[in-house]
C-alpha cells in the first residue's frame, strides 16, 4: 500500500535563535506556519498566501529563499500518509498576528522539538545542525 502524500509549504522565522510556530484552532499540536496548496498554486503563491491567512502579514516575495524540503511520516503508524513540507526563508511587512483559524503563535527553541510533528521535527535538527536554532 502506498502511503498518500501531503505536499505543504512552510515559512521558516527565526529570531534571536528560535523559530516561530502556530497552533490552528480545535489543534493541541503547534506546527510550522504554512499550508497546502490549492489548484496549481505554485509554492510562492501558496506562502504568501498561508502566511498572510494565518499570520496577517505580507511576506516579500523577492526575499523568499528554500531553506529546504523535508518528509515524514504523519504518525508511526503502517501505511501513515507522508508529509512533504517545502521550507523557505523570507523577510515580511506588517504586524505578526494570530489570525482567526490560529489559536496561538509562539517562539520555539530546539528545547521545544517534541511539541511539533515529525516533519517539523526535521526542520528542527537541521536548524540546530546549521546553529540558527539555540
Amino acid at each position: 500500500m502506498v502511503a498518500v502524500l501531503i505536499d505543504t509549504v512552510a515559512w521558516v522565522r527565526i529570531e534571536e535563535g528560535r523559530i516561530l510556530c502556530a497552533r490552528p484552532r480545535g489543534k493541541d499540536v503547534f506546527y510550522i506556519p504554512g499550508g497546502k496548496r490549492e489548484g496549481a498554486e505554485t509554492d510562492l503563491e501558496t506562502l504568501l498566501r498561508e502566511v498572510r491567512e494565518e499570520l496577517t502579514v505580507g511576506l516579500i516575495p523577492e526575499t523568499v529563499a528554500h531553506a529546504g524540503t523535508y518528509e515524514a511520516p504523519v504518525d508511526d503508524r503502517p501505511g501513515a500518509a507522508v508529509v512533504r513540507m517545502s521550507c523557505y526563508y523570507g523577510d515580511y511587512r506588517g504586524t505578526l498576528a494570530a489570525s482567526s483559524e490560529i489559536e496561538e503563535t509562539a517562539w520555539f527553541s530546539f528545547a521545544d522539538r517534541e511539541l511539533v510533528p515529525p516533519v517539523d521535527q526535521l526542520l528542527f535538527d537541521h536548524l540546530k545542525a546549521a546553529g540558527a536554532l539555540r
